[in-house]
């Protein structure tokens, strides 16, 4: 609808959406929390996107921009036409939905289910603003087409932006191993020799596969090669396969009969903010697959889990995910088998899971801490002050709480007492 078709509402109604919009710019994250319901709990994207984080992460910020986006416009220029949200943010959505998969026509359902979202909460806000029946009809009305038209001249645009990008795709080197790699992954018939030549890699072989990702908003294409490289160069010369899986993610198969040995000089290679998961090693076709998959798995758990480590194997998680599979479960665990000592300090935590590792061996464990045998069994004997059952009979259980205590990260925690 152009601005010369465009009625525009009364000095009131004007005065009202201000206002409003005003409201929306104040109570950001109630605005944009149903948006978000909605689309990840379509089914149509659960499997694309709400098991992918960056994916998540890529669906708020545009639901954050375009609603931001409608409310400063109406701040500006009440009641007026709303041009079309096609700034870098709507561009790079348009870039990642293409390199998921995702076509056209699902683009239209999510801002759909955006649209439906964003107008129940608008509604929300438009019966605080008035109690008049006739400003709240004429408000309904003028808001409702601002919305629809907003988002309409929006999906239209990123429509174009995206035919430019799957064009560019299908044109690439990387869209080619990805769509070898996807038949792999999806144990689809394909001939070996065919695969190993369009991907440059014998799949005949003993791999790890490695997922490397970060927050689109905050990691390029550099920071992501950056990571890999150094993943790769620890291979001495192995030979590695690299798919640029999306806009912010890449996933990485490296051979040989180990995986990356990362020491503490690698580690601070790696850029802040990307993140990389780790499956086990295993061998062949079947292997190639199943690494992978296990690596996806220890991403959605470190993301799900609120994890701050940069670097996670899927032997650390493994325990964990099974545990974490139900959190209101995982809770009730942790709560009947640690008790108060669930608060204690993180060194005190590490002292018992140490010592139960150590087989429950006093000297090895203190040797383990570097710290004097004394020293170890003053923090076990308050460990068992504050365990529920004492540690000797319950060490195993302990253990795994203490495990997926720890991959919940340190925010909120509090020590009960000092430990010596």
């Amino acid at each position: 609808m152009t601005a010369a078709d465009w009625e525009r509402p009364s000095k009131r109604v004007r005065e009202l959406i201000q206002q409003g919009a005003r409201s929306v710019i104040d109570t950001r994250p109630w605005w944009f929390a149903d948006a978000r319901q909605d689309m990840l709990s379509s089914s149509e994207y659960l499997g694309v996107i709400a098991n992918d984080p960056v994916a998540v992460e890529a669906v708020d910020r545009s639901n954050r921009s375009n609603q931001i986006h409608w409310a400063a416009a109406n701040i500006s220029h009440p009641g007026e036409p709303v041009p079309p949200n096609l700034g870098t943010e709507a561009l790079a959505i348009a870039r990642y939905l293409v390199r998921l998969g995702i076509d056209e026509a699902a683009v239209v359902d999510m801002y759909r289910l955006a649209q439906n979202a964003t107008v129940r909460a608008w509604m929300q806000i438009v019966f605080s603003l008035t109690s008049d029946p006739d400003e709240m009809r004429e408000l309904f009305d003028v808001s409702e087409r601002s919305i629809t038209s907003f988002l309409g001249a929006t999906v239209s645009g990123i429509h174009r932006q995206m035919a430019i990008e799957r064009n560019e795709l299908i044109r690439g080197t990387h869209a080619e191993r990805r769509q070898i790699v996807a038949l792999i992954l999806d144990a689809a018939p394909i001939p070996l020799e065919h695969a190993q030549d369009q991907l440059g890699y014998q799949l005949e072989q003993e791999h790890t596969a490695a997922v490397i990702w970060g927050d689109e908003s905050a990691t390029d294409q550099s920071d992501l090669a950056q990571a890999a490289e150094m993943l790769i160069q620890g291979q001495h010369g192995q030979p590695a396969l690299s798919v640029l899986a999306s806009a912010a993610t890449r996933w990485i198969w490296l051979s040989g009969p180990t995986g990356p040995e990362l020491d503490a000089r690698s580690l601070r290679r790696i850029p802040p903010g990307v993140r990389i998961a780790l499956g086990p090693t295993t061998a062949g076709i079947e292997g190639f697959r199943t690494s992978h998959l296990d690596a996806i798995t220890t991403q959605r758990m470190m993301a799900r889990l609120g994890s701050t480590q940069q670097v996670a194997r899927f032997s650390e998680v493994e325990l964990v995910s099974l545990i974490n599979a139900d959190p209101e479960q995982a809770d009730r665990f942790i709560t009947h088998t640690l008790g108060d000592f669930e608060f204690a300090s993180t060194e005190l935590h590490r002292t018992v899971l140490t010592f139960v590792r150590e087989q429950c061996n006093a000297a090895r464990a203190s040797a383990s801490l570097f710290t004097h045998r004394n020293t170890l069994l003053r923090r076990l004997s308050r460990a068992n002050e504050l365990l529920p059952q004492p540690l000797d009979g319950t060490s195993v259980h302990v253990a795994v709480a203490l495990e997926a205590l720890a991959w919940r990260g340190a925010a909120g925690r509090r020590a009960v007492t000092p430990e010596g």
